[in-house]
């Protein structure tokens, strides 16, 4: 039996800026290639990832000889990355044939060409819940006839020392070998406090010494109430009912609004919400307007929002502030993505039967590894 300690040299498909791939490297692996479609996203990685090759382009138009002449004779020993996999649904028979799932599928394709040891990739929580069996059984099925051993988790990201709260679906499949996921490192399950937004605001600064992405200006409120109404919010506060209104806003400065007229009496989404000070963050999202300061009027900057995403400081993000957050937002926390990229260093890799385990054996409460965390 010979345990695997050695660095993995992967290719990063579906790459985005490379929050995968930038945690996946801070564990010690090796990524040789970065693919995606979006040129903001692909210029972020390449400013990020020096030793990477990437491709800017449909990845069905990524042929095997061009696949080879980027990958210039290197060995992959893993693939990764956020193949969507939308097609795969529930509604209606879920037919594998939908062409929603061409890109899933061309995630399979670069595994038949390149046969890794192993792949890793994430998606929504949902692809893992007791009545998505059959689409996980569908992608376990693609995989497993090509010698993986399949298994999947729900990991919550602030229980590896992310700052913030995001939980997703993460997928392994081992060839000779069994998946193994990382250790809860923060938390109530461990002995280590959860990460929080006041921490990791403290300091923003890169090893030069210089913030990147921190557009003060930029991040400004152009509605002038608005500036006026977050003065009075506090830090992890919004305004979604009318409770919240009377609790924190002046009667001057309230929406002026019949809340009995508003569906479940309360704003679809909550507004001016602030970032809490001493939690971990929400789910940083895509939206540049989604979140506010937690103590200043104004919307987060990028570097803020990565930030909570535990991108290191040094990680430059490239395009405008719009495709900056989308970036940011679509990322897996290369946080998370060290402590898996950890855990692989464990796998053992040998010869042998494997039991397999199906979708039906992992699904419901047993794929949701994390653990509700209240914080003090």
């Amino acid at each position: 039996m010979k345990t695997q300690t050695k660095s993995f040299n992967f290719i990063d498909l579906f790459s985005g800026c490379g929050g995968l791939s930038c945690g996946l490297e801070m564990a010690g692996h090796r990524c040789l290639l970065g693919v995606d479609a979006n040129k903001e996203a692909i210029q972020s990685f390449a400013a990020n990832h020096h030793e990477a090759a990437v491709y800017l382009g449909d990845i069905k138009k990524l042929s095997e000889k061009k696949l080879t002449e980027l990958l210039k004779g290197q060995k992959v020993d893993m693939v990764v990355g956020g193949p969507p996999c939308q097609g795969f649904s529930t509604v209606g028979r879920g037919q594998v044939e939908d062409e929603r799932n061409q890109l899933f599928k061309e995630f399979v394709r670069i595994v038949k060409v390149t046969q890794p040891k192993v792949i890793l990739f994430e998606n929504v929580t949902g692809l893992v819940a007791k009545k998505n069996q059959p689409i996980l059984a569908k992608i376990f099925q693609y995989f497993e006839k090509l010698g993986y051993n399949m298994d999947a988790r729900v990991l919550s990201a602030e229980e590896f020392g992310v700052p913030e709260k995001r939980r997703r679906a993460i997928i392994m499949g081992v060839k000779g070998g069994e998946c193994v996921f990382p250790e809860v490192t923060h938390g109530k399950r461990s002995k280590q406090k959860v990460r929080t937004v006041s921490e990791v605001f403290k300091n923003l600064k890169a090893k030069n010494g210089q913030i990147y992405n921190h557009d003060v200006k930029a991040a400004q409120i152009k509605k002038v109430e608005d500036r006026e109404r977050l003065k009075f919010i506090p830090a992890g506060k919004g305004i979604r009912y009318q409770e919240d209104e009377l609790n924190y806003l002046p009667k001057k400065l309230r929406y002026g609004i019949d809340w009995n007229t508003l569906r479940e009496k309360r704003f679809r989404q909550t507004r001016l919400q602030r970032l809490p000070l001493n939690e971990p963050s929400p789910t940083i999202l895509t939206a540049r307007t989604t979140y506010f300061h937690p103590t200043e009027a104004r919307y987060l900057t990028p570097r803020e929002a990565a930030a909570c995403q535990s991108f290191p400081n040094d990680f430059i993000f490239h395009g405008s502030q719009t495709a900056m957050f989308r970036q940011i937002g679509n990322a897996v926390p290369p946080g998370l993505a060290h402590a898996l990229g950890q855990a692989i260093k464990k796998i053992e890799f040998k010869k042998g039967v494997f039991k397999k385990k199906t979708a039906e054996n992992i699904l419901g409460k047993n794929a949701f590894h994390y653990h509700e965390t209240t914080y003090l």
